[in-house]
């Protein structure tokens, strides 16, 4: 039986990792843990906020998927979205998800992240 969501992986091309850092750490706010030493040797970076985790995983021929993502739900959308843009990251706004505030942003090497909130009421 499933229990919970442990994390989602995201791809990454080498050499990005200081990029990624700036972005989830500057922009989204997240915390860099620490990657075990066999896993840090293959390169990319991990990143948590609360329970939820991003791993960022180097691989050899990346291409950002264009429609897959993660669903990260905040709290207080607007003024997120409003950080993630006065730091620079592209803010679109969508309205289709009923019960819901939400936007898309994309990472440095082009990953696309989805921001929800539910609306009350």
């Amino acid at each position: 039986m499933i229990a919970s969501l442990d994390h989602v992986q995201l791809a990454a091309p080498e050499g990005s990792e200081d990029a990624l850092r700036a972005y989830y750490t500057d922009v989204l706010g997240m915390t860099e843990i620490p990657k075990p030493p066999v896993l840090a040797a293959r390169g990319g970076c991990w990143f948590a906020a609360g329970p939820v985790q991003l791993h960022l995983g180097v691989e050899a021929d990346f291409r950002p998927a264009r429609k897959a993502h993660p669903g990260l739900r905040v709290t207080g959308i607007e003024a997120y979205a409003a950080r993630l843009a006065g730091r620079g990251a592209e803010v679109v706004w969508d309205d289709n998800l009923p019960g819901h505030r939400r936007f898309y942003s994309h990472d440095p090497v082009g990953n696309r992240l989805e921001f929800l909130e539910p609306v009350a009421g």
